[in-house]
């Protein structure tokens, strides 16, 4: 009966949108474990040439927020439009929820556009796992994440052998197996192929000339990128980028005191290190910086290949395109390397929209705006009607009018859940501990001022708590 009733809804939705839409493209390009660390967000050290000009060509959202500091839940947050499960497993759950037919479950975002007659391609890491499959190896016909959404969903592998080697490999095949054993940085002479991304942009580039030649219908292509993400390989060409480049030190490098959701970055930790700890030592920090960069630079290449060839084209002047990083990653602040707290570096990501025809070219908006607000702007982008259960608001007035009023940022991991505004950070802990940080301060994040301003508490606890009863358990 349920199965029944959701098949009514997106047959109901579909024909309530169709119609609608404009024979707009969109082209969404999703970044690994991206942190602001782009020369167009103020870093200037870094070589993005690709993702800069993108930002000068569409509009920069300077302090966008994701809902959730790991890969799954908050590309779970991106696709359905609703915060979720704090688990990498969250589109499986939801995909069980569909198999089972145990909960009507909202369509995504793919899924709204390959109803109103878009062919839908996901390339890379666009849901948690690249190529969007379960299994041992991450390539098996079933589970899926994401049923019914893509008309193509696609991870190459190559010497990585299935998707599951390719999302942590590094050059020529290499596949972790066991992470101790895997250098936490590599750097390698050779072509953008000998690491996974370049395989995924050479099938990003073969579907895009696809979906251009086909005349029939608009496209919804999702390109996701590895790199940055652990372990830290890219080319050598990308690394030498850096080699005389004076790197900037760490902001507030010591752990903070107190119960904070600061963790022991098991993640980095675990990889081969050559018994090295950048909390220690200077020189292997700037060692892991600097390859991070190289990632970023190898990244950022890879994005510049696709928006060549869609501008060679002249679909560009057809197409939206948005760069998306799907969390930020510490770098040694707070003595973390890594993602997963709920502090301002893993929730901090960057977030860059393009559209045809957009007046304000280069615009850059500081109000404060979070992931659950692409999929609402996406739509209104393309004149789709904007359906009830999308919990975030479209971006368009601040595309259109450059508006930055007020806004807020909610946030959560499985153990505490956090509201940014322009002004504050408020994180409450499952225990009910409270950290509140003031960001018009010198010391933001580094010092807990919740005894200090206990109605600023109190007014953040109410609107925290109004965010954290949509959250799908």
């Amino acid at each position: 009966m349920r199965r029944s009733l959701r098949l009514f809804c997106l047959g109901f939705l579909a024909g309530v949108l169709i119609g609608n839409a404009t024979q707009t493209n969109v082209l969404l390009i999703c970044v690994d474990d991206l942190r602001p660390e782009l020369n167009c967000y103020g870093r200037s050290y870094i070589h993005s040439p690709n993702i800069d000009r993108l930002a000068s060509e569409g509009h920069l959202f300077v302090n966008h927020y994701v809902n959730a500091p790991s890969c799954g839940p908050s590309r779970y947050t991106l696709l359905t439009g609703r915060y979720g499960v704090a688990k990498n497993s969250a589109l499986f759950e939801r995909a069980r929820r569909i198999e089972d037919g145990l909960d009507s479950v909202y369509p995504s975002l793919p899924e709204i556009f390959r109803s109103n007659g878009y062919t839908t391609v996901s390339v890379g890491k666009v849901s948690h796992h690249p190529g969007g499959r379960g299994g041992p190896d991450w390539d098996s016909a079933e589970p899926i994440e994401m049923p019914g959404a893509w008309d193509r969903h696609l991870m190459p592998s190559g010497e990585w052998q299935h998707p599951r080697g390719a999302m942590h490999g590094l050059a020529f095949g290499e596949i972790r197996e066991n992470a101790s054993e895997m250098a936490v940085f590599q750097a390698v002479d050779g072509s953008d192929t000998i690491y996974p991304d370049g395989l995924i942009t050479e099938e990003a580039l073969r579907q895009l000339d696809l979906l251009i030649a086909d005349k029939t219908s608009p496209f919804f292509l999702a390109v996701g990128m590895i790199r940055p993400h652990l372990p830290f390989g890219a080319p050598q060409e990308y690394l030498d980028l850096y080699a005389d480049v004076s790197m900037p030190e760490v902001s507030h490098p010591k752990r903070p005191k107190g119960k904070t959701t600061w963790h022991k970055s098991g993640e980095f930790y675990k990889y081969h290190r050559w018994d090295k700890d950048p909390n220690k030592d200077e020189a292997f920090s700037e060692e892991v910086r600097r390859h991070y960069a190289a990632c970023v630079s190898y990244a950022d290449a890879q994005i510049g290949k696709i928006l060549d060839r869609l501008e060679a084209t002249g679909e560009d002047e057809n197409t939206i395109v948005i760069v998306w990083g799907d969390h930020g990653w510490h770098l040694g602040e707070h003595a973390i390397w890594g993602k997963h707290s709920l502090f301002e570096e893993s929730l901090h990501s960057p977030l860059i929209v393009k559209y045809p025809g957009m007046d304000r070219v280069g615009g850059r908006t500081d109000a404060i705006v979070s992931t659950v607000d692409i999929f609402p702007t996406l739509l209104d982008l393309v004149g789709l009607t904007l359906p009830d259960f999308l919990q975030g608001d479209s971006l368009v007035p601040h595309l259109e009018n450059g508006s930055d009023k007020e806004g807020s940022a909610f946030g959560y991991s499985r153990w505490a859940e956090t509201i940014r505004t322009r002004t504050h950070r408020l994180t409450v802990h499952d225990s009910g501990f409270v950290e509140l940080y003031d960001h018009t301060s010198p010391e933001r994040e580094t010092k807990n001022v919740s005894k200090d301003f206990p109605e600023v508490v109190s007014q953040l606890k109410e609107l925290l708590a109004e965010r954290s009863e949509t959250v799908e358990r």
